[in-house]
């Protein structure tokens, strides 16, 4: 699920680096956000977040997302960039 999520969704910025999103697979950008722990991960990727680096909309922009969904695309990000 997670992988079909990102491709439909999170893909359109993550895959290019949009607005400071981390790519999948580069580690030294996603390893600090990795060490913040799943928890965080999942709360940014689901209410949205504005840092330093760039913003992450709600939901990746898709509101009809569940929550599993989202979770599910954040695993699957993580997992390409351990």
């Amino acid at each position: 699920m997670g992988k079909s999520v990102f491709g439909k969704t999170c893909a359109l910025c993550h895959a290019a680096g949009v607005a400071g999103a981390p790519k999948p697979g580069d580690k030294a950008d996603w390893a600090p956000r990795i060490a913040q722990g799943n928890d965080l991960l999942h709360k940014h990727a689901i209410e949205g977040f504005t840092g330093a680096k760039g913003q992450m909309p709600a939901r990746g922009g898709n509101t009809a997302l569940t929550d599993d969904e989202v979770k599910a695309a954040v695993a699957f990000m993580v997992d390409q960039s351990r």
